[in-house]
């Protein structure tokens, strides 16, 4: 059951980080440091948003996988219908706050001009497609949560690819620059959407449907808003971190800023790698709780950490290796290059310290132990202040020391939670 749902969603996760790759590649061809950061900016207001709203995907897995557990069909139906109501709320809000939204971008950030023109650019146009790209999410959600991690694949490949492809042909090809980039994400996730609702709702027929008022049953509702609020406020807090991390950054110079937008991406690919393995754990550990089934609970968080830690080392090592050359792809700035090869073994890093954390998202995101996610999170966001105050004087070398010990201090304090959790939920 780990493999069969985490090596497709290994191989799907991939292609998103994939894509930053690519994004920065493109804009890089242009070899003004500028562009890289206004992308990086822009890439990251668009991503603070969707990540508040993250919970779309992760609630939903978590819910339908114990729905699954408990065999009720309908259910797993009016998990996914409730989720999709609040994507297309969301995302309509997200257009409408726009102009506040960039307002607040430019005021926290404070970029140079040209850097603002382009963080700007981007995400004007890409805000076009923000209740696509939380439908996504939604339906994401469902898939994992039934298991079926060869549609997560499939769905995957479709919104990235169309996303590359259109990326790289508007972006560089014609020359529309980080506008390009933009309409190729547009692209995509409306695709992506239009796609996967078809197929869900062929999905939908084949099974005993849920009526109206069994999707707004108001219990069923508040225990969704419940569990997205909490993991809402834990996707906000850690968006925070790393929003810092990035304007830490910028105030080091516009080269700094580039180089570090770079390496993130390293972090991204890492993650996304990890996700596959957490994607597994979200699954098992819903449907074990579920059917209240404890020894598979434990099989599956232990299988599912022991292949994260393999694959997180092999990550790392990759990096080490091979960093310096994808560098020198994704960028002609020679100044930049020079600087990422700096910080190079910090970013390769991160896949160590933050496996943990990543496990410990996908077992407490399959119980659905939402509130511990998020009280964990205020304490190791307030750890990670401390630290990146105390480590200033280090310049950028103190800013990922921050973030890889704000990354290994999300696992820890999850697994010291752990056994109360278990002995709650199971009663031994």
């Amino acid at each position: 059951m780990v493999m069969a749902i985490a090596i497709p969603m290994t191989l799907a996760a991939v292609t998103t980080p994939l894509l930053g790759l690519v994004d920065t590649a493109v804009i890089g061809q242009f070899g003004k440091a500028e562009l890289i950061g206004g992308l990086a900016i822009g890439a990251l207001v668009f991503d603070f948003l969707l990540s508040t709203f993250n919970f779309l995907r992760s609630g939903t897995t978590g819910l339908v996988a114990q729905a699954m557990g408990r065999g009720d069909l309908r259910e797993e139906q009016a998990v996914f219908w409730r989720a999709f109501i609040i994507a297309i709320a969301a995302g309509v809000l997200m257009i409408l706050c726009l102009p506040l939204i960039l307002k607040g971008a430019v005021w926290f950030m404070d970029p140079e001009p040209t850097i603002s023109e382009a963080m700007t650019t981007y995400v004007v146009i890409r805000m076009i497609s923000a209740p696509m790209a939380l439908v996504n999410y939604a339906i994401l959600g469902l898939v994992l949560g039934r298991g079926e991690g060869m549609l997560g694949l499939v769905l995957q490949f479709l919104l990235n690819g169309i996303n590359i492809a259109m990326s790289i042909t508007l972006g560089l090809l014609l020359e529309w620059g980080v506008a390009g980039v933009a309409w190729g994400t547009v692209t995509g996730e409306t695709i992506a959407a239009l796609v996967g609702m078809v197929i869900v709702i062929r999905k939908f027929r084949a099974a005993p449907l849920p009526d109206r008022g069994r999707i707004l049953d108001a219990t069923g509702m508040m225990r969704m808003f419940t569990i997205n609020r909490d993991i809402m406020i834990r996707s906000f807090l850690l968006l925070i971190a790393f929003t810092f991390f990035t304007r830490a950054g910028a105030d080091l110079g516009p080269v700094v800023l580039a180089a570090n937008a770079v390496l993130l991406n390293f972090f991204l690919v890492a993650g996304f790698f990890l996700d596959g393995i957490a994607a597994a754990a979200e699954q098992i550990t819903g449907r074990a709780v579920g059917a209240r089934y404890l020894p598979a609970f434990l099989r599956g968080a232990k299988l599912t950490f022991l292949w994260g830690v393999l694959l997180a080392a092999c990550v790392a090592l990759f990096f080490m290796v091979l960093g310096n050359p994808i560098v020198r792809l994704m960028t002609n700035a020679v100044d930049v290059r020079e600087m990422a090869a700096v910080y190079l073994p910090w970013a390769a890093l991160t896949a160590l310290t933050g496996v943990l954390a990543f496990h410990m998202d996908g077992v407490y995101i399959g119980a659905t132990w939402s509130r511990d996610m998020r009280n964990m999170m205020v304490l190791s966001l307030i750890a990670f202040f401390a630290v990146l105050y105390a480590v200033k004087p280090m310049g950028n070398h103190g800013l990922w020391l921050a973030i890889n010990f704000f990354l290994s201090i999300r696992g820890i304090t999850l697994l010291a939670m752990l056994p109360r959790r278990l002995r709650g939920e199971f009663a031994y």
